[in-house]
Order: structure tokens, then sequence, then C-alpha cells
């Protein structure tokens, strides 16, 4: 594992540029025509970097009509998640989801005249996914009804928050702990060995080969190493100390791109939240001379796109601002199987002993008898979420299989079983809070579970990666719900986050 004080070396130092810069840029290209970029999460989990955005978990012209017209702080928002939760679905169906998406944003678009859109498609900072399918999709349906050709893919995998970055073309994990200050390829991680999108490279170029099956090779992709991402830094450093230019860095990164043609992939090093800003700038300058983008990323470059501030954690007195918290005890959901999560709620269950805990053995969940075992977890819950804090986990021996499908299979089956509890424990004894841990747990519990339609992103409950909620409607409504991905934060987080929200912790 190479140390990336090491891998740095070769790139200029960082450039400082303020979310403001973004902002003005942004707003100064969206004056006579705004516009809104519509972010197809494929899990909710993509939210944990924003502030103050509405989420849809329903994508019908309506839900997006509400999402274009609402106001947060007197003002319109310029972008729009919405929960596809395609991460869960076989290949067919997610293309049929994207496609469903990207028609009627663009209808509802059309009913306000002067709304242009552009799309973002969210997945995951582990390089896990549909890729390329669902970039393709949004790109042919754009076409087919707008008319308009998209340029290039703008793929940028990098969540520094979190520990993914990208340097010299080549997706890292930064390590902890002991491994403080190396780097890993993503490729040899845990996430490269998933059951339905495992990968081999962690060269993001040969990467775009091998996911495209070689229609785009690797020599055909267009790499934004930091020497293009940070000119503005070489600039400064060759012209006897001048002030720095971000604008430097912009024109170079436009520049790069310019050759883009017919969904060419582009990949960006990013290391920073600085890296990003840049990177921004020099997207909305090429978008200003008339490249057509469109973008595959990991959950911070809508922040840095739009010129969104980071927002600071959220306490527990703000997770209920508004709102009055019932005396009930809170819901944690935990259903994802990595390392980390298996070692967040180890740790959580060690450290809150007044808290309840209830497994669900998914074992049985396969079996002829799962419906009478599901109406004795929904009693089981009820009955101590009266007492206190309740912990609901799906048994962690993860039952593998070679098969793609089947592993789809069982995690839908898995998570159908905990929207249940979810959602009939909602029906009878709401919960204070609810927090949910993994991708599709999250998803299913969002859209299920709790029947949130529409929502507000109201920011991290951790320091940008773990996001709350606020669902505007349904019989969630007046619960923080809790949004925590499997593959973030470290072994005390999801106590960390419990312990905020909690009236009973010891």
């Amino acid at each position: 594992m190479p140390l990336e004080a090491d891998v740095l070396a070769a790139f200029p130092a960082e450039v400082q540029i303020p979310a403001r810069l973004v902002a003005d840029s942004l707003a100064a290209s969206s004056e006579a025509f705004p516009r809104v970029l519509v972010v197809l999460d494929d899990d909710p989990t993509g939210t944990q970097s924003v502030s103050d955005l509405p989420v849809l978990t329903r994508w019908e012209v309506a839900d997006f009509a509400w999402a274009f017209a609402h106001e947060i702080n007197g003002q319109r928002q310029c972008a729009v998640y919405v929960l596809t939760n395609t991460r869960s679905l076989d290949p067919a169906e997610a293309a049929v989801r994207n496609e469903e998406v990207v028609r009627n944003a663009l209808a509802a678009a059309a009913r306000e005249p002067g709304l242009r859109l552009s799309f973002v498609s969210r997945s995951d900072s582990t390089l896990r996914g549909h890729y390329p399918l669902e970039p393709d999709v949004i790109a042919a349906t754009v076409t087919a009804v707008s008319g308009e050709a998209t340029d290039g893919v703008v793929i940028v995998p990098a969540f520094p928050d979190a520990g993914r970055v990208t340097i010299g073309g080549v997706h890292y994990m930064r390590g902890t702990g002991a491994d403080a200050g190396r780097l890993t390829p993503v490729a040899e991680t845990e996430f490269a060995r998933d059951a339905s999108f495992g990968f081999a490279n962690s060269e993001m170029a040969k990467y775009v080969e091998e996911k495209s099956h070689g229609r785009f090779s690797a020599d055909s992709v267009i790499v934004l190493d930091l020497n293009i991402i940070r000119a503005a830094s070489s600039s400064a450093a060759s012209s006897d100390g001048s002030a720095v230019d971000p604008q430097v860095s912009a024109k170079a990164i436009a520049d790069a791109i310019d050759s883009a043609t017919d969904s060419t992939p582009i990949v960006a090093d990013i290391v920073s939240e600085n890296d990003l800003r840049a990177l921004a700038l020099g997207l909305e300058e090429a978008e200003r001379r008339g490249k057509k983008l469109l973008y595959r990323v990991g959950p911070p470059f809508v922040r840095a796109r739009i010129g969104q501030e980071i927002r600071t954690e959220l306490s527990g007195e703000e997770a209920y601002a508004g709102n009055t918290p019932s005396n009930a005890g809170g819901l944690i959901v935990v259903g994802s199987h990595v390392g980390v999560t298996t070692r967040q709620l180890n740790a959580l269950t060690s450290q809150h002993g007044a808290a309840r805990v209830v497994e669900i053995d998914v074992d049985t969940l396969l079996c002829d008898s799962a419906e009478g075992y599901l109406d004795e977890t929904v009693e089981s819950v009820v009955a101590d979420l009266r007492r206190g804090d309740v912990i609901v986990h799906t048994s962690r021996l993860l039952i593998k299989t070679g098969d793609a499908a089947e592993s789809l299979r069982i995690a839908r089956t898995v998570s159908a079983a905990v929207v249940a509890v979810v959602n009939r424990t909602l029906k009878t004894f709401p919960p204070r809070f609810v927090i949910a841990k993994g991708g599709i747990t999250s998803s299913d519990v969002a859209a299920h579970g709790l029947q949130i339609r529409h929502a507000i992103v109201r920011g991290p409950m951790l320091p940008g990666i773990v996001s709350l909620w606020e669902p505007v409607d349904g019989p969630a409504k007046g619960i923080p719900y809790i949004v925590f991905a499997g593959n973030v934060g470290d072994d005390e987080s999801l106590a960390q986050v419990t312990r905020k929200l909690s009236n009973r912790w010891p």
C-alpha cells in the first residue's frame, strides 16, 4: 500500500476555492434560463453530502413538479434527488426505471418555460453499480425526447469524506488505524468482490474498458489528473508568486474535454473538496462553451457542483427542530453485511445496554414459515419500543451464491421482510426516530417501510457521511429518518448517531 503523501508528491498543491465562487458561476449561467440537476440516486445514501434539497421516492410528473417548485428558505433549489434504488434491481429493470425517471423529469420541466435539466447518475464511491448501463440509458433517453446528444460522461467516484480518492487516474481507499496515511487500490478491497458488481481494475480508464466490455478502450478515456485539476496552482508557482486564479484550472479542464463526443468517458482525479470545486468550475466553463455532459459520480460531487457549503453535522436538537419528538424508543434497522457495519453494530449493542436487540434470521425468511415468523418479530419490536430503543438486524452470516440474479433475489427477500417489520411497527406504535443502515435497506425502509414520498435532506448527522431526511408527508411525517450507508464511518459511528437521537441512552 503506497503512502498518500508519496503519491501526491508528483502533483501540484490543491487550490483553495470557496464554495461561493462556484455558486456565483452557476447563478450567472442560470440567470436567464434556470437549471436543475436531477440526481438519479441508485440508493439513498447519495444524499449524505448535501443539505436542504428535496428528495423523491416516486417520480411521476407531479412529483417532479413539486420538487421543481418547492422553496426552502424562500428559494427554489438547483438540485433534486430521485431515489431510484436501481442498485437492488437487475439490469433490465434498472434500465426501465432510469428511462422512466428521465422522461418524467423532462415532461415536468417542459411545463416551466426556460427550465433546463442536467442529469446526474449517482452511484457508489467503491465502484459498485450498473455502469455503463445507467448513463447509457439516461443519454439515450435525453436524445430520444429532446434530440440532444451527450458529448461526455464525467466519472467522479471520489468521496474524500469517506476516504475514497482518485490520484493519477487510480481510485483508492484511504487506510484507517494502523494503516492511516496509506492507500489501497479499490480493486483490492472487499467491495471489488461484490457478488453483483465485482470488478478487477482500480485504474479508472481500465475500469471503464472492463465494465463496457471494450466498447470504450482505456486509451479513449479522457483523464483529468491533478495536473489539470490544479493547473491554477502550477500557474501561480511559475509566475513569481502571483495570486492563484481558479479560472486557470477551469479553462484547462474545459480545454481537456473539448474533444469529447458521443458519450466519451471522462475521469477526474479528486483528493479534496477544493479539487471538486475546481472541477465544478471547469465543467461549468465546458457547458458554457456548449458541451453536453452527463455525470456518473459519488456522493459529494453534487454539493461541489452547485456550490453548496459543507454543512456542519446536525445536533440532536436540530434533528428534531420543528417537530415534537415522541417518548417512544427509536428504531435502528441494520441490513448491510460489510465488515464495517458488523463492527458498528457490535459497538452499538455493547455500549447501548438499555436497547433491545431483535435478530431477523435470514434462513427462516427463505422458508415457508416466514409469514408467521414476521408476525412474531413485529410483536416483539412493538413491545420493546414501548420500553426503549430497539435494534433490528438481519443475521450476520451472509448467504453467498455465485449467481448474481440469485444474490439479488435473496437481497430483495430480506429487504421485503425488513420493510414489513418497519411498516407494521410504524402503523402500530410509531418510533421516536428511525435509523436504517445499508443502501438497499435504507431505500426500501424510506419508500415502503415509512411510505415517504417527498422529503427534505436536512444535512449530515456525522461530517459528510450520514444523512437526515425530514419526511414532509405520509405516516412518517415528523419522525427523523437517518440514511446510513453500509460502507462508511468508523466502528463508533452508529453508536454516535444513536446517542444523539435517543432519549434512552444509558
